[in-house]
């Protein structure tokens, strides 16, 4: 009798205690104004600009902060040609870091195209994927263009890479393929 009593009271002193909690009134704010933030509409009227709105359109010909440069070149077959037959490296001689590519290259390719670029990658070996060509077929006459270009948009299973790697990477990659494909042919 005594336990079942003692359940009781402990039942009733915690229905007492959830009871007594009030979730419709907020607790106490010291500081208001880091909690509320005060709203600016990206329209609303403003005398620092000339148009009198906040809201401002970025100045022709912009391009968007950090390393992009945009590629004008189409996702199309006819884009591919275009960029096998007319792209061409902006870095120089100087500039073209092989030891950078490799690095660049391993992590990004040769777990499909192989380090030697035999198209012999683990993937490959374990036969995850299948049909990835060696750079020396004769078939595929890669150029400087079209190595930076499926880079960029990628080709039938391979993805794009443009968001992996920044344009400077992806012609440092572009240089160390046309490295390996040199390689291989002799």
């Amino acid at each position: 009798m005594k336990i079942a009593t003692k359940n009781i009271v402990v039942a009733i002193l915690l229905v007492g205690f959830t009871s007594c909690q009030k979730n419709s009134r907020p607790n106490y704010q010291y500081m208001p104004n880091m909690y509320e933030p005060v709203g600016y509409e990206a329209y609303q009227e403003s005398d620092a600009f000339a148009n009198g709105v906040e809201a401002q359109l970025p100045a022709e010909g912009t391009i968007p902060r950090g390393d992009f440069m945009p590629y004008e070149i189409e996702d199309t077959n006819e884009g591919y040609e275009q960029a096998k037959s007319s792209l061409t490296s902006p870095l120089d001689s100087t500039q073209v870091d092989f030891t950078r590519g490799k690095e660049l290259y391993d992590v990004y390719c040769g777990i499909c195209h192989g380090n030697k670029g035999n198209g012999q990658g683990k993937l490959v070996q374990r036969e995850k994927i299948l049909g990835v060509p060696s750079y020396d077929d004769a078939g595929r006459a890669i150029t400087t263009g079209s190595i930076y270009h499926v880079i960029y948009y990628g080709k039938n299973t391979m993805g794009s890479y443009a968001n992996q790697l920044n344009e400077e990477e992806r012609w440092q990659v572009t240089a160390y393929v046309e490295k390996l494909k040199a390689d291989l042919e002799k």
